[in-house]
Formats: structure tokens, C-alpha cells, sequence
């Protein structure tokens, strides 16, 4: 294991189960892990893909760990006494040395052989979830589901609605629906963190056939966004006027009188489709 990576590995075979079963993987379906350390979940994945006819991508930074993964890998289907890949092209295990992240931009760019990430799941430190939540919001063929481990504050900050909205959960929640669906005890992984994790499920709001965010673009959403949790302690009106000097209090306020928003709510009061307002009337972009 790699410290300066952040790497906890779990142990707990049941939650592993309970994520495989919350892929839901599909015949023909291209699933990317992102960090799988030692394998406790691409190798029961991988099983149960070559059950269904889906294929792995395992994406990992820490060379080394690829290298055991590859070779336990390996190992299993000698033992096995079959083939990686199974007659309906399903079951296939790539193993990537590289940054997570990058991968995914460059598939989003077409620079693998047409292949999309369909599912995306993964055990994610905390230094990148962020980061992560961000590139996957921003790519043009969104995955169907991400299923991710997650501390549990992030995760909870994920889903959250006022009077408890966040800058994060406004920004993952404009393009998925999430749902946490495992608590998980820092006692379950090795070595064990400081903190509990969640497992959670972010569904493309395209997949759950919810009526999307009526916003001119994801650019100006990202905008009010930013302009309205810049201070979450102070009220969107403040927060407007700081980001937007084209506009005097008076114009804000007859504003939100006229979207129906309370004069003195703060950030976290807003829910997405109030934020989309907001983002209409003095964030948009053409």
C-alpha cells in the first residue's frame, strides 16, 4: 500500500457484495474502478461480470500494486483453468497504471477505442473525491451510475437539502440523483482510516428519466453555484451582489421577490431547481 496516496483497503466482504449488487452490470457494459489496490473488490467483480458478459477497466496509480494485482489476476484464471474473457466478450479484466481521472477524460474523448465508462465504482480517498465529482460532472457521455466508497461527511454533504445544501451536494445533485445505500465502520478496512465511510450511488438524472434542470447552460449553473456559496453564511442577496456588479439590492431583491425566494434565505435554504433560477436571471450564459 501506498500512504502518500491515501490508500485504506477494504475487508469486508458483504459490502463488497452489496456494491457489485448495486452496479446492476449489464451484457455489453464497460465498468472502470477506479483504484483497486489489491483487488478486494475487482476480483469478485470481475467474477460476476464474466457471469453477465460486462468488461473491467481497473484503473490504478500505484505501479506496484497494479503489478500484484495483474499477477493475482493471473494466478486466478491458471487456477481457474479458463480465459480472462468469456465466449460473449464479458468478463474481460484490464488493469491501467495511470491517474484515474485522466483516464476518464481521455474516454470521454473517444481515445479508446470508442469505449465510454458505462458504471463507474471505486474505493475514493478523500484528496480526490472532489476532484473526481468534478470531472465526471463535466463529461460529455456522463456514466449511467457511479457507485462509490466515500467518507462518510462527503457523502452525506452529497445528498444533503436545505436547510443543509452545500456547494458540493448543489453540484453533484444538477446532474445525478444520489442515495447513500451502506454505512461502512472505519473498523472494516486495513489499515483503518480516521473516519466511517458511506457507500453512495450517483444515477444520471438522463437514467431516472427525471425532467432535467431547465438552466441555458451548466456553465452558468456552476456560476450561481459558486457566486452563492462563496459565504454560505451570508444571504443570497449579499452573495449576488458580490459576484454581480451589474446590479443594484433593489434589482436583486425585486429579483428573487419575483422568483418566490425568501429576501433573507442563505445559501443552504435553496434547493437545485431554486439555484437553476438564480443561475437564469443572473448567471446566464449563451
Amino acid at each position: 500500500m501506498s500512504k502518500s496516496l491515501g490508500q485504506h483497503f477494504l475487508k469486508n466482504k458483504a459490502v463488497v457484495q452489496k456494491i457489485i449488487a448495486a452496479l446492476d452490470m449489464q451484457l455489453g457494459e464497460t465498468i472502470v474502478e477506479i483504484g483497486p489496490g489489491h483487488g478486494a473488490l475487482t476480483i469478485p467483480l470481475a467474477e460476476a461480470a464474466k457471469k453477465i458478459g460486462a468488461r473491467i477497466i481497473a484503473v490504478e496509480k500505484d505501479a506496484a500494486l497494479a503489478e500484484i494485482l495483474e499477477n493475482r489476476m493471473r494466478q486466478i484464471e491458471k487456477t481457474a483453468g479458463n480465459k480472462n474473457e468469456d465466449e460473449k466478450g464479458g468478463g474481460k479484466v484490464k488493469i491501467i497504471v495511470g491517474d484515474a481521472l485522466d483516464f476518464l477524460k481521455t474516454m470521454d474523448a473517444g481515445l479508446h477505442a470508442g469505449l465510454r465508462a458505462d458504471k463507474i465504482v471505486g474505493n475514493i480517498p478523500y484528496y480526490i473525491s472532489g476532484h473526481l465529482l468534478r470531472v465526471i460532472g463535466e463529461l460529455e457521455a456522463k456514466p449511467q451510475l457511479a457507485v462509490l466508497m466515500l467518507q462518510k461527511e462527503v457523502a452525506e454533504r452529497i445528498c444533503a437539502a436545505p436547510p443543509k445544501m452545500n456547494r458540493l451536494g448543489a453540484s453533484v445533485q444538477y446532474w445525478a440523483e444520489p442515495k447513500i445505500i451502506a454505512g461502512v465502520s472505519k473498523t472494516e478496512f486495513s489499515p483503518a482510516p480516521t473516519v466511517d465511510s458511506a457507500v453512495i450511488e450517483l444515477e444520471a438524472k438522463l437514467e431516472t428519466g427525471q425532467e432535467q434542470i431547465s438552466t441555458s447552460s451548466a456553465e452558468g449553473y456552476y456560476a450561481a453555484v459558486r457566486a452563492l456559496f462563496a459565504q454560505p453564511r451570508k444571504t443570497i442577496i449579499n452573495n449576488i451582489l458580490q459576484a454581480d456588479g451589474g446590479h443594484t439590492r433593489a434589482d436583486v431583491e425585486a429579483a428573487l421577490m419575483k422568483l418566490g425566494l425568501n429576501l433573507k434565505a442563505r445559501p443552504q435554504n435553496l434547493t437545485i431547481k431554486n439555484i437553476a433560477q438564480v443561475a437564469e436571471v443572473f448567471f446566464r450564459k449563451i
